[in-house]
């Protein structure tokens, strides 16, 4: 297993004669290359070079958008950031795409768990699972503080912050309902999501202020060390990361998170802040849909974990309210940003059911999007409408 698409991705002997230039070893080194099928995005494998172990980030194989998938930008922030946010070491990159049959970025692998489909056992302590959700907001306030120009990322030429949020929603709107509809509508509808993306276009809040934006950032986009208690090993697929307004990266790591209802523990989002009496907090929980957890998810385990609805992880209004705590940014306009992810991540899908359906695509997962994008959509339309609420 891994072999055969190993094989399919990297021409091995060029691969070889680049790791013996750029890390060194000897006509004794030997090469290993192991496909890893994680991830829908850029293609990810493991490379054992002497005593180097590697990961290689390279774009799928295949036609894409001019500018998806740039594994070199995702290497060059990596690069920028280290030493501000717990990254993986970039090796060596490569830009010449005839070299394996793509550019290439070679990292340091790092050693700990990504959360995808359950804990760790290590984890499943009320103080782990705790510390996993605060873990994961402080890295993302970290992301936030970093000042982008001191470490090379500048405005004009990495990104333009100023709009980011007005781009973000006709980039989607466009991808959506000029390519991708007119494309998958005649095998099913997808419905509301032409009424979300008007909604968005014409609720576009000023923004709160400009950061180095992750653009992907969720739980398992992010490493755990090995041991307890929970610390980051890395934060992991940068390829998104631009400049712009911070609120969104904020939105999209809510979206999915899985929340199993009302949480004995402390904990206050924006709008909450005066509530003191654990009594009345306990009586708006009862009027509150959140405190009975969130519906069955639209897609499968695969695409989207669900195990932090378990007792003992923090609600989404506990991770506002660190995130709030930890920034000095209070989340106004949360429905706006929650259904941006939401938007983002129906059109992305779409992308991924309209590559299925072309036969570019062969992921397991991808045949459930037939029903799972419209699920989504009606989504978007529920957080929109407010009847999601946080």
């Amino acid at each position: 297993m891994g072999m055969t698409e190993a094989a399919e991705l990297v021409d091995q002997t060029a691969l070889a004669e680049f790791c013996r230039e750029e890390l060194g070893g000897g006509s004794g080194a030997e090469l290993s290359v192991t496909y890893h099928g994680d991830g829908l995005s850029n293609e990810t494998l493991f490379v054992d070079w002497g005593d180097h172990e590697l990961v290689l980030r390279r774009p799928p194989a295949g036609a894409h958008d001019e500018g998806a998938h740039d594994v070199l930008r995702e290497a060059r922030v990596m690069d920028a950031v280290a030493g501000e946010v717990p990254v993986p070491a970039v090796a060596a990159t490569c830009d010449d795409p005839e070299l394996i049959g793509s550019e290439f970025v070679l990292l340091e692998r790092l050693d700990g768990d990504v959360l995808r489909t359950t804990e760790p056992g290590r984890f499943a302590t009320a103080d782990a699972r705790r510390a996993v959700g605060e873990r994961l907001v402080d890295t993302l306030a970290e992301v936030h503080a970093v000042d982008y120009e001191a470490v090379g990322l500048h405005e004009g030429e990495f990104g333009y912050p100023a709009g980011y949020l007005e781009r973000q929603v006709e980039t989607f709107r466009q991808q959506l309902e000029e390519w991708l509809l007119p494309m998958t509508e005649h095998d099913r509808q997808v419905p509301h999501i032409r009424a979300v993306g008007e909604w968005l276009a014409e609720n576009v809040p000023d923004e709160a202020d400009h950061t180095l934006v992750h653009g992907d950032y969720k739980l398992d986009n992010v490493m755990f060390a090995p041991g307890t208690p929970p610390s980051v090993a890395g934060v992991l697929d940068w390829e998104l990361a631009t400049l712009g307004d911070p609120l969104a990266d904020l939105g999209w790591m809510l979206v999915f998170w899985r929340d199993g209802g009302a949480r004995s523990a402390p904990g206050r989002a924006s709008g909450e802040r005066g509530v003191e009496d654990p009594g009345e907090r306990h009586r708006c929980e009862r009027n509150d849909p959140r405190a009975a957890g969130d519906p069955e998810p639209v897609l499968p385990e695969g695409l989207v974990p669900t195990f932090m609805q378990q007792s003992d992880y923090h609600s989404r209004r506990e991770l506002v309210a660190r995130y709030e705590e930890r920034t000095g940014r209070e989340f106004r306009n949360e429905r706006f940003y929650r259904g941006l992810a939401a938007y983002k991540i129906t059109a992305t899908c779409e992308a991924m059911y309209f590559r299925y359906r072309s036969g570019d695509a062969d992921d397991p997962l991808y045949p459930a999007l037939e029903e799972g994008v419209p699920a989504l959509a009606r989504r978007a339309r529920r957080i929109v409408d407010g009847e999601e609420p946080l």
